[in-house]
């Protein structure tokens, strides 16, 4: 699985309607949050794969996740729990997470309640993707940090922004009506491909 694949799969049609049924937010601010949001979610995973002092920690906590069965996910996220998703997120973002939800926030419109909740719902799906990665790897003695390390070098920007922008004017498109609407759904998904190549520059530096 590389980054792009990973992505699509938490950016699915799948995981945008599970998400918003479990946290009461619109598809389309699940998608907008998501686009803001996530860049930073790899950034941490990221970081704790490759700190000395949390690699094990991180690697036991994917290997765990591993074993949750994703492949119906609104079968998964109807079933998540928001309490552990929101520990997953305080450690991968750490004392950037009420720094993150404000911008988000200010990006989107979205509140930084719904915010928390989205992260809270996607975190433990996002572990369980690369946990499942990771035993799959056949290169288990290079460990967790070089998996991170893998999927964030062989990124292909322009596909996985085509990919994600595509995923929220369809996304938008779906619950608007009329010419208003659908010019707003533009802006949305524009301001989003831009919010998301400002992150990715920052993430792969």
């Amino acid at each position: 699985m590389d980054l792009k694949k990973l992505t699509s799969t938490l950016l699915s049609s799948d995981s945008i309607k599970g998400l918003s049924s479990v946290t009461g937010a619109s598809k389309g601010e699940v998608s907008s949050v998501l686009t803001e949001a996530l860049p930073a979610l790899l950034n941490g995973a990221n970081g704790q794969a490759k700190d000395a002092g949390t690699a094990k920690g991180f690697a036991d906590a994917l290997a765990q996740h591993a074993k949750d069965d994703t492949g119906n996910l609104a079968g998964f996220l109807g079933n998540v729990d928001l309490g552990d998703g929101a520990k997953i997120v305080g450690h991968l973002l750490g004392s950037d997470k009420d720094s993150l939800t404000k911008a988000v926030s200010k990006k989107t419109g979205v509140s930084a309640a719904k915010i928390g909740q989205i992260l809270a719902a996607i975190a433990p799906l996002l572990m369980s993707l690369l946990g499942k990665q990771a035993d799959e790897d056949e290169e288990k003695e290079s460990g967790v940090g070089a998996l991170l390390g893998n999927l964030l070098d062989n990124v292909d920007v322009g596909s996985l922004l085509s990919g994600l922008t595509s995923t929220n004017t369809s996304s938008t498109s779906s619950t608007s009506t009329g010419k208003k609407k659908k010019k707003a759904a533009k802006k949305d998904s524009d301001s989003n491909a831009s919010g998301l190549m400002g992150l990715l520059g920052k993430l792969l530096k």
